[in-house]
């Protein structure tokens, strides 16, 4: 590729990466500084108060978004995969015993925060730009909540179009959001440029040495404007990390610090536009229009949160957290875009859900924050051990660096829980049960492993036991599916059922890799058995999608086999409730349930349903 050609693809992708990972942070502006004097934990509209939340702002978005996550967080990527799955399975490898344990638990509960904030974030950012239409006309007042409802399901609506194609479209939008809303927040400041003095993190010691407690709980507030750092990082797969540095420092940070310091100058020169300050930076003549861009940014800041839960669904079914879901992939040249159906509705009736109870974009807020920087948190902890066991650094520079980080994440975290009572009961409920379901999930497995180990056989023992069931071999070539080392349950079944055994047996493992793409020249691994017997392993990383059939093709010249004469057997487990047992009814019941509603293993292997033949196995729980 030509270095023209190359700044072009860079080019396209930062422009594209502002359409999808920017638009969380990107559309902050529209409710973050109202939340800040007029929300559940308000402080007086004062010009040294103003100067002290602007330079929180400030320096909250160069600490936590360009020196946490753009420079540092972001560099611990999984072969090119973000987010807290892709970064635990990093940081966990070769490790084993408690500190393994302590890691899962914690990643569990971030991703299952990172849902409840993929929730929230397109409500709020819908409903706060659709408020705008309160200050343009009037005719629009009582029907603020139907608009953002009937917005947000279009929205999750053209989800399967794929993150390629939504980028494409967004990212000019995008562009244009950033270009304009920078330019005047720009023209406000220069009628007051006494907010340039927020630069200086003296103002933000000075805020809270003058407010106290309550300069402490205004943080719960300033989290706003930095709740898409999360974003950046679990989207990293989509575009890379190049192009979504370039465009923080050279569009969206400078944008930003401009729209802030404008809305800042503003309220200094007339506490009055507290009421909506963000849209009152714009010309009443052009408000509608205004409105309406507000309107398309708010629907691309939903993206950015949705396209990070279709990736980290993606990784979890992998690495066998949550029971097979379809996974769409809508890109072939970016295995890293996908789409989950049965994800993208769930997180859409949920949204619509909040906008009916909770009407107001300042009501919203207050379940805002606790979902984000509790997974700000985790993946604090979890980039210590990235610097400690990957990067090798010394544990004082390490200590110094995480604790520095870990001052803003707690101060954030603890903060937030204030908001309780105003809504963040919600993204915490939400959470406990999403990752309560990936524990029981991950908990069941482990059990049905264990009972089928105890009855299983290794493959040392596989040549004694078909000679003593054995009666005949019949002409052709079967693969058995295997779900671990041992053989299969539905191969010792077939034999000792059936006392036949194919001319040409192959037992076939699927095995899912730390990381996110497997090397091609590595993936398949054939082990040559006795009488015409092969043991063969097949690798997949965790952002791929597992195709069978094509992997058994392409080892042809090893096991000698042919599609159009080759069986699949697929050992089918069918878990019943043991009433016998008292103990984990709960946990048992609803891993049952979650056992019936994953996908066939025949259609996440890609294995055409006319090769296979399924022999079932019963077990109790």
């Amino acid at each position: 590729m030509t270095k023209t050609n190359n700044v072009s693809r860079q080019a396209a992708l930062s422009i594209g990466a502002l359409g999808v990972v920017f638009g969380d942070i990107g559309t902050s502006p529209l409710y973050a500084l109202k939340a800040w004097f007029s929300g559940h934990h308000a402080i007086a509209l004062t010009d040294g108060n103003v100067l002290g939340v602007l330079s929180l702002i400030i320096w909250s978005l160069l600490i936590v978004i360009s020196l946490k996550y753009v420079t540092f967080v972001m560099a611990a990527d999984n072969k090119g995969e973000g987010g807290i799955f892709a970064l635990y399975e990093l940081v966990s490898q070769n490790r084993s015993g408690r500190s393994v344990f302590v890691m899962l638990i914690a990643t569990l509960i971030g991703g299952a925060l990172l849902y409840g904030d993929g929730v929230i974030t397109p409500a709020i950012s819908v409903l706060s730009a659709i408020e705008g239409l309160d200050i343009a006309t009037t005719l629009a007042h009582g029907y603020i909540t139907h608009i953002s409802c009937a917005i947000l399901l279009l929205l999750f609506t053209f989800q399967s179009s794929g993150t390629d194609k939504i980028g494409r479209l967004f990212g000019p939008v995008m562009l244009l959001w950033f270009i304009v809303i920078g330019a005047f927040g720009a023209l406000s400041m220069l009628n007051n440029i006494v907010v340039l003095e927020a630069f200086s993190p003296l103002h933000a010691v000075r805020f809270f040495a003058e407010n106290g407690i309550a300069g402490t709980l205004v943080l719960g507030a300033v989290v706003l404007c930095v709740t898409g750092g999360e974003a950046l990082f679990a989207d990293m797969g989509h575009f890379g990390r190049r192009p979504i540095t370039l465009a923080w420092y050279f569009v969206a940070l400078p944008s930003l610090l401009l729209n802030y310091l404008g809305q800042g100058a503003l309220l200094i020169n007339n506490p009055k536009f507290i009421v909506n300050p963000f849209f009152s930076l714009f010309p009443k003549t052009i408000l509608l229009p205004i409105v309406g861009l507000a309107t398309l940014a708010a629907i691309i800041a939903s993206q950015a949160i949705i396209s990070g839960a279709f990736s980290l669904t993606a990784q979890a079914v992998h690495l066998g957290f949550i029971p097979r879901i379809r996974v769409f992939q809508t890109s072939e040249l970016n295995p890293g875009q996908v789409y989950v159906g049965s994800v993208n509705w769930i997180m859409a009736a949920l949204s619509i859900f909040l906008v009916i109870s909770f009407k107001h974009s300042e009501e919203l807020a207050g379940a805002y924050g606790i979902a984000i920087t509790g997974t700000m948190v985790i993946t604090t902890y979890l980039f210590w051990f990235y610097l400690r066991n990957i990067r090798k650094w010394n544990v004082v520079p390490a200590a110094i660096l995480i604790s520095f980080f870990a001052c803003f994440d707690l101060g954030f975290f603890i903060v937030n829980f204030t908001k309780i009572d105003g809504g963040g009961w919600f993204p915490i409920l939400l959470a406990s049960i999403v990752a309560y379901i990936m524990y029981v999930w991950l908990w069941g497995r482990e059990e049905v492993y264990d009972y089928v180990m105890e009855r299983g056989l290794h493959i040392t023992d596989l040549e004694s036991e078909i000679e003593k069931y054995i009666l005949a071999k019949t002409p052709g070539e079967a693969v058995f599916l295997a779900a671990s080392d041992y053989i299969p349950h539905a191969f010792l079944q077939h034999l000792r059922r059936n006392r036949v055994v194919p001319e040409k047996l192959i037992f076939l493992q699927v095995k899912s890799l730390n990381e996110p793409y497997a090397d091609s020249g590595q993936r398949i691994f054939v082990k040559k058995l006795k009488n015409n017997v092969s043991w063969m392993t097949v690798s997949y990383g965790f952002m791929e999608k597992p195709n069978v059939p094509v992997s058994v093709l392409q080892a042809w010249n090893q096991i000698g086999i042919r599609k159009e004469e080759c069986n699949y057997y697929v050992g089918r487990v069918f878990i019943k409730y043991d009433d016998e047992r008292t103990d984990h009814k709960i946990k048992r019941k609803l891993f049952i349930l979650l056992s019936s509603i994953s996908d066939n293993p025949v259609d996440y292997f890609k294995i055409p349903e006319e090769l296979v033949v399924t022999i079932g196995t019963g077990v109790k729980l």
